[in-house]
This record gives structure tokens, C-alpha cells and sequence, in this order.
């Protein structure tokens, strides 16, 4: 049922993107761990931010911590991408069921 709504939103989030390119932002989708808890959140980040030139499969890792505060320890690079994620969550599976 969900799956089948989504296509009905598309004009609305294009029309948000296209607004947010117009102000020189773009969404992505955030991961953080503060104080052991995590969450992901789709974020709006300007042209100033690391993640904002982010393209396919790359990812950027921002390490803030007291010696890093100001200015975050940054580790940038290609990911997996679908297939090879894919492959790896099914060989966890696999794994998990010959326990």
C-alpha cells in the first residue's frame, strides 16, 4: 500500500529540490552517533559542507571529538554501492543461520 502512494509525493519533494537548488542546498541523508545513540535523518546542507558535493556511492565520515571540535577529522571515499552491500548483508544472513 505505501509503495503504491510514493509516486503521488514525487511532485512535491521535486518541487522542494528544485527550491532548495535554488538557494544552493541539497538533501542528504545524515548518520550520526552522539552519546551512543544514533539516528538518520534527510538533512539540508549548503554548498560549504563536506557532504553537499557527495555523488553515487561516496560517502564522508566527519569525526568531531574535543581535539577535532572545530573542525572535524574528515575521511572521504568511494562505498560500496548496491551490489557489494547487498552481498554482504546476505552473506551476514547466511552466516547467521549456520549458527
Amino acid at each position: 500500500e505505501f509503495w503504491k502512494k510514493v509516486p503521488s509525493l514525487d511532485a512535491d519533494f521535486e518541487s522542494r529540490r528544485q527550491k532548495l537548488e535554488d538557494e544552493n542546498k541539497r538533501w542528504r541523508f545524515v548518520a550520526k552517533l552522539e552519546n551512543g545513540k544514533g539516528s538518520v535523518s534527510l538533512q539540508e546542507v549548503d554548498s560549504k559542507h563536506p557532504f553537499y558535493g557527495l555523488e553515487g556511492s561516496n560517502n564522508i565520515i566527519l569525526l568531531t571529538t574535543e581535539r577535532y571540535k572545530e573542525y572535524p577529522m574528515m575521511i572521504q571515499g568511494y562505498g560500496a554501492g548496491a551490489s557489494v552491500t547487498a552481498a554482504g548483508v546476505f552473506a551476514d544472513i547466511m552466516s547467521i543461520a549456520n549458527i
